[in-house]
């Protein structure tokens, strides 16, 4: 696996949108507001020709000007480290133009995004043994102030710190608008993490993952090389992260069986679930819990549920791709990078 350098002092961060791009309010405010802080804080920035666009469908351009936006900006010696402008619906119609080869050779470089974004994160790991940061997209850098989750990505973007843990509460409902484009998380709910076995867990092994959304959708198609990831990775076991944005309940179990079918989970070590976006669903006699487990006992590994990471904040930053050491303590969760 391959670990990009840390975002150094003074340094350049790159942006671009090759799912949405901050076109339209709040999230053209909270960009706008992202750079000045940025450049406060002494980085160099420098913009994706797509950043400010609105032409594509559910992506910001033309998928093969999205696809010439990230080669560009990956393979440019013109900026250091690379954040997402934010999530979308159609990124993977940009695979096709993506230089996957030209990126596996090339120095590597730390990518940040998530949501539609696990189309690069996930596929850096897989096809390029590159690791890549599911985390937070460019706009949630322009709150005001930080919450801690959006100070530990940069943290860890910059090196400064690898190991993380929960926080003490999420966000139900969301208080940025138009009108309120720096508004901060609005966390309200306790963080109460469920898992099978109940009680202390403690894993270790290869992070890999994102929204199940995005991974449904690449498994079987000509980017799909995870059998071959999980295989080389086979002494260290994989440690599976996954969340969920537009899936309910029926979407997340199919997902499930789809994924375990595929033979995805060989040589799995454990499940991190993020909170999906559909909390608190209940179909069919079933609830988000064992959407999940019903399918995933057989390997008798851990499964911790409810975790930060994803589409209802707070999130950790996950490094997909990266050896982990994570625990379940007294009901806080706790996560180490190792990069080995």
């Amino acid at each position: 696996m391959r670990y990009p350098q840390f975002l150094q002092k003074n340094g350049t961060i790159g942006f671009v949108a090759p799912a949405f791009g901050c076109a339209a309010e709040p999230y053209y405010s909270a960009f706008m507001h992202a750079l000045d802080r940025f450049r406060a804080m002494g980085y160099g920035i420098r913009l994706g020709a797509n950043c400010f666009e609105d032409k594509g469908v559910g992506i910001s351009n033309l998928p093969e000007l999205c696809g010439e936006e990230l080669n560009e900006s990956y393979l440019s010696g013109a900026n250091d480290v690379i954040i997402s402008c934010g999530g979308g619906e159609l990124m993977c119609e940009v695979l096709p133009y993506v230089d996957f080869a030209a990126i596996a050779e090339a120095k590597p470089k730390w990518y940040m995004g998530y949501s539609d974004n696990t189309n690069f994160t996930f596929l850096s790991a897989t096809l390029c043994d590159t690791a890549a940061i599911y985390g937070p997209g460019a706009g949630a850098f322009g709150m005001e102030p930080w919450h801690p989750s959006v100070q530990d990505a940069f943290a860890l973007l910059c090196g400064e710190r690898d190991s993380f843990h929960s926080y003490d509460k999420w966000e139900r409902e969301s208080c940025k608008s138009a009108e309120s484009p720096l508004a901060p998380y609005n966390v309200t709910e306790p963080v109460v993490i469920r898992s099978v076995p109940d009680g202390d867990i403690r894993l270790q092994g290869r992070l890999l993952g994102g929204c199940m959304d995005c991974l449904v959708n690449l498994l079987g198609t000509e980017f799909d090389r995870v059998k071959e990831f999980t295989d080389r990775y086979a002494q260290d076991g994989i440690l599976w992260f996954l969340e969920a944005c537009d899936l309910n309940l029926m979407s997340i179990r199919r997902a499930i069986w789809q994924m375990k079918h595929a033979g995805w989970f060989a040589h799995v070590k454990g499940f991190l679930f993020g909170r999906p976006l559909c909390f608190g669903q209940e179909m069919f006699g079933i609830d988000q819990y064992e959407a999940v487990t019903a399918l995933l006992g057989e390997y008798g590994v851990p499964i911790i549920m409810d975790l930060d990471i994803g589409h209802l904040p707070p999130m950790m930053p996950v490094v997909c791709g990266a050896y982990a050491s994570a625990e379940l303590k007294d009901g806080r969760f706790s996560i180490r990078y190792i990069y080995e």
